[in-house]
Parts: structure tokens; sequence; C-alpha cells
């Protein structure tokens, strides 16, 4: 196994960092950037928003062996280190993505200045599950996953009220390479860190889509509850009329929540 490489997209303004606070956005399984791209707009012009893609989904160049989600973790802190050395940095993630974030907090918490953890959570459905969906791509490729995928994401009604969008970000999934996203499935078969939560330290809020099948609220109020119960800081919130993808589904909404703890961060000398 081996840190996997990982690119970026900028989603804020053209401008020099620095001057504003540094948030690193991340896609679920199947997703690019695009996932943020809205969100990414709304908070553009309070925070440089950078995110970045999975191997062998959007701009990122495909995986040639497998890897886990910590050396994705270490993936994002080299591509950190590779724009703005050694920053710290709020951190936003969707399912993998999110999975990404705590183990960020796990491993590299001094690093970080906030962390949102949407439709996510320490543990996410069953190793035999994702070695099934593994070589189930491996084999048929990323199409044969869109219904199933488009059932996931979507809250009921929100393809027939966005089409064009969801549409451009099934595309995404469609285009994404099978091998890559296979690997992904191994990563998360091996993803575990229930026993771990409680070294997270960096405040944290984690974010539920009600609708949620894949991470229901329940598994955001348990990732909540492992941090505080060693001592951090965390909040739960659900999302009502929102399924596993917060950021694109209610991308007003989630820029709010995000903007408020990088605000109470900021303030409260955490982020310094």
């Amino acid at each position: 196994m081996a840190r996997p490489t990982v690119k970026a997209v900028l989603l804020s303004p053209q401008r020099a960092l620095g001057d504003k606070p540094l948030l690193i956005v991340a896609p679920s399984l199947g997703t690019s950037s695009l996932l943020w791209s809205q969100a990414g707009t709304l908070l553009g012009s309070d925070v440089d928003v950078v995110a970045w893609d999975l191997p062998g989904h959007g701009v990122s160049p495909a995986a040639q062996e497998t890897f886990t989600v910590a050396e994705l973790a270490d993936a994002v802190i080299g591509l950190v280190d590779s724009i703005a050395p050694g920053a710290r940095f709020h951190y936003a993630g969707v399912s993998l993505g999110g999975a990404t974030g705590l183990q960020l907090g796990i491993k590299h918490g001094d690093r970080l200045k906030s962390l949102s953890v949407q439709c996510s959570g320490a543990k996410l459905g069953t190793p035999e599950g994702w070695l099934e969906r593994a070589e189930t791509v491996r084999t048929q490729g990323t199409p044969v996953m869109i219904q199933g995928s488009a059932q996931r994401w979507f809250a009921p009604g929100f393809m027939d009220r966005q089409p064009e969008l969801s549409g451009r970000l099934l595309h995404t999934l469609r285009d994404a390479d099978r091998f890559s996203y296979a690997f992904c499935c191994e990563a998360l078969a091996g993803f575990d860190v229930r026993d771990q939560l409680g070294t997270i330290r960096v405040p944290t809020q984690v974010i539920a889509g009600a609708l949620d099948s894949v991470a229901p609220p329940s598994m955001a109020e348990e990732v909540a509850a492992g941090i505080t119960a060693g001592g951090g800081t965390a909040t739960a919130v659900s999302l009502e009329g929102v399924a596993h993808l917060a950021p694109f589904e209610a991308p007003a909404h989630v820029a709010d929540l995000i903007k408020s703890l990088i605000t109470w961060t900021e303030t409260q000398g955490a982020g310094e």
C-alpha cells in the first residue's frame, strides 16, 4: 500500500492564499469537486475553498495500488503542503471524504482548525458489502453503480427539481476509473475508527441527512458522542429533506453551518 495522489480544485476566487482561512473540502465516493461547487461559491468570499478529488475521480490520477483511508488523509496533508506548506486548515468532507476527515482528526489533529464530517460515520457499511462492490465495479465498470447511487445520493424529488445538476454528478460516477473506485471501496472495507474517536480534539460538527440510508443521523450522533466522551467538542446536526450528499442537496444550509463553525473557531483562537 502507498499514499495515493490527489489533486486540488480551487472553488473560491483566485487570490493569494493566506489572507483568509483555508477550507479543504472533500467528496464522496463516485463524485468530484462538483459536489462542493455551490457551497464553495457561497463560502468563497469569506474563506479560501480548495476541493480535492478521490483517486481516479475528477482531476486526480488513477490509483495504481490499494490504499487505506489513513493514507488518503496523508495524501490530503501532502496536498495542503504543496499549496500552503505547513498551514493549518479547516476541513469538511462527505461520506468517504468525511471518513478521511476523521482520520485527519485522529492522525493529523495538529494541522486542523475545525472539522465538519458530513453524511459519514466512524464505520460505513460492512467489509463484505464493500468488497463485493469493489469486485462488481472492477468487472463491470462504474456505470453499473449509477442507478443504485442515484437512489442513495438524493432525496426523493431532488433529481426532478435539479435534473441537469444531478445528471452532471452522475456523469462523474460514470467517468470514474473503475479500479480506483474499487480501491476506494476496499479502503472503506477496512475503515473503522469507532475506538479512536475520543482522541479527536479539534472542534467538530457532524452533519447528517435525515433521509440518508447510508449514514443516518444515528451515526452522526455516535461520532459526536465518541468525540465528546474523550473530552473533545462535537455537535451533531440533522438536515430535513436531505439524503447522502448534504452540500449538493442543501448548499446554503451547509455553507451556513460551516461558516458558523469556522467563525467560532477563529474567534476562539483555536484557529491561530
